[in-house]
């Protein structure tokens, strides 16, 4: 069994969001391998803690002293300041991320959430793929 569906999420501002809700509301009753993967190159995934938003707020400040925008060694700079930082970035993070799934419940920790990292100042709507096989 294989199943896979795009996902449209909203705009979020600049930083780290749990997406986990947005995932759960797709999957099947299955069981298997979840595959989430981003369609972009400037916003990546990652698991990480979901209950304390401070943990999202110190991500945030550790990345953007890690690839600061006032860095001005940067060539990739047409769509702003933002532009080659956020492509680091997402190579840093990474793409994707797999969970496994036992009956449509995704087998993370007490503690762990599916976060969109949006590295851009004004980003739009990103599309997201998921695929379960088992």
């Amino acid at each position: 069994m294989v199943f896979q569906k795009e996902i449209s999420l909203p705009p979020f501002p600049r930083g780290f969001h749990l997406i986990t809700s947005f995932v759960l509301d797709e999957l099947p009753k299955k069981s298997g391998v979840l595959h989430v993967f981003i369609k972009h190159t400037s916003a990546s995934l990652t698991i990480n803690e979901n209950a304390d938003p401070s943990v999202r707020v110190d991500f945030e400040t550790h990345f953007n002293k890690l690839v600061s925008e006032n860095d001005n060694h940067y060539t990739h700079t047409i769509e702003g300041p933002d532009d080659m930082t956020s492509h680091i970035k997402s190579s840093i993070l990474g793409s994707s991320v797999s969970i496994p799934v036992k009956d449509g419940i995704p087998q993370l920790g007490t503690w762990q959430g599916i976060y969109l990292c949006e590295h851009r100042n004004h980003a739009g709507s990103r599309k997201i793929f998921i695929t379960l096989m088992g």
